[in-house]
């Protein structure tokens, strides 16, 4: 590769950077949660040598703190294409499908990220972004409305769109490009606070749902939350408490575990920011709330088995006081212990030669013999292979609490993942055969020279 060519890698990198200073910008408190996260990191690290082992080994040390992720939200096909082209030239793709129409939410949903382990370790930033479904929109007259606002709107400057199609054409930017690139794309994602519509329009789709609001009234897909990614989520939400943030009172997703499992996020609440509207000649004030700041905590991908007992275990659990107790209650019928996760199938995990392993390779006097039999003779190690994914229960829950909605009880509507892949112009990659691959990979690697 020529010395000037920027690897996606490298773009995507820069771009989240970008972000990240932007939103701090826009959202100061989300600088203080950095902070906050960032003590809590180094002092889990300082506290668990091994833990600090592990993730250096895995690559993921050096990325802690960069880690993001980000979701935003756009009304048509159209602006869904767009982005699917945008995020390619960072070298994301789109993985999962998510269903939000079950959970009382008028969206369904994708994950843009990378998709190989060397491109996570680079920079596994990600995007969850969600597509507007207008047939749920009860009222057919705002709903048509609602579609002509969209169709009137532009979310991607000709500068940013100039670059995406370089990159189709040429399959790489220069550096030169790629900072182009980067400072364009970034104004998609910008706030503007002065919407698109008066203010009855803003009411009524505000009143047929608040996420309708948010995602047609604006000049585009501002970016609505930013994610550090903490080692102890529960320390974090205390930290946020302590210092007078209004935090969500659970979190969400799994509960505190030895092994966590997949995805623990939470948040502090979408703070209410003054907005404009055009009233002819006239700029009336307003007030909109829709941006955070969230917290995740990530740990160890489920295979499908691993998966189905999870979501069986977690449906069995309702909402209601108590629900930390009776979902650690719960959860005590999925091990707890990542051997015999991996041992019962439910689990992904990474295999690598231990020192001793490593020892016998450059002998020469490893013996064939299956991973398990390597495991039990200390030549081979299982390491965690990180969930990397979102779950809807957990992202429908946040959204909620920072829409200020309380609506719950699922919409009327078919879950449409052909629908929506129809409108992404591709289909959504597997999220289980991105996390089989990588622990076959790793197989693979050894089987050349431990098998």
């Amino acid at each position: 590769m020529s010395a000037d060519i920027i690897a996606p890698d490298a773009i995507r990198l820069a771009f989240s950077d970008a972000m990240s200073a932007m939103y701090r910008t826009e959202v100061p408190l989300y600088g203080d949660l950095l902070r906050i996260v960032a003590q809590s990191n180094a002092a889990v690290l300082e506290a668990d040598p091994v833990l600090r082992a592990r993730l250096a080994a895995a690559g993921e040390l050096e990325r802690l703190d960069a880690e993001r992720h980000g979701a935003i939200r756009v009304g048509t096909a159209e602006e869904l294409r767009l982005m699917r082209r945008l995020f390619a030239v960072m070298g994301m793709r789109p993985v999962g499908y998510y269903d939000l129409a079950a959970a009382g939410l008028p969206v369904h949903s994708t994950a843009f990220r990378p998709v190989t382990g060397a491109a996570l370790s680079a920079c596994a930033f990600r995007i969850f972004c969600s597509l507007l479904r207008l047939d749920l929109i009860a009222d057919e007259a705002l709903r048509a409305q609602a579609a002509t606002i969209l169709a009137r709107r532009r979310i991607v400057s000709e500068g940013a769109l100039e670059q995406i199609e370089r990159f189709e054409r040429d399959g790489y930017l220069t550096a030169e490009h790629a900072e182009s690139f980067v400072l364009e794309a970034l104004e998609t994602f910008r706030w503007h606070r002065e919407a698109l519509v008066d203010r009855a329009t803003y009411a009524a789709l505000k009143a047929a749902h608040p996420l309708v609001a948010d995602i047609v009234c604006f000049r585009g897909p501002h970016i609505n939350h930013l994610t550090p990614r903490a080692l102890d989520i529960d320390a974090v939400q205390a930290a946020m408490i302590a210092h007078g943030m209004q935090a969500k009172a659970v979190i969400e997703g799994p509960p505190r575990r030895a092994v966590p499992v997949l995805l623990r996020q939470t948040s502090f609440q979408a703070l209410e920011e003054a907005i404009l509207f055009r009233e002819g000649k006239t700029i009336v004030p307003g007030a909109h709330t829709a941006r955070f700041g969230e917290v995740e905590q990530r740990g160890v991908a489920l295979t499908p088995r691993g998966r189905a007992l999870y979501d069986t275990i977690l449906a069995r659990v309702p909402a209601g006081p108590d629900y930390p107790a009776r979902l650690a209650e719960a959860f005590a019928r999925m091990p707890d212990d990542l051997d015999r996760l991996r041992r019962d199938g439910l689990a992904y995990v990474r295999y690598r030669p231990t020192a001793q392993g490593a020892q016998a390779l450059v002998k020469g006097s490893l013996q064939d013999g299956a991973p398990e039999d390597l495991i039990a003779a200390g030549l081979l190690t299982a390491e965690p292979i990180t969930y990397e994914d979102f779950l809807p229960v957990s992202a429908a829950g946040i959204f909620r609490s920072n829409l200020r909605d309380e609506a719950e009880g699922p919409l009327a509507a078919q879950s449409s993942q052909a629908a929506f892949e129809a409108a992404l112009g591709t289909p959504c990659l597997d999220p289980f055969g991105l996390y089989l691959a990588q622990e076959e990979e790793s197989l693979e690697r050894l089987r050349g020279s431990l098998f």
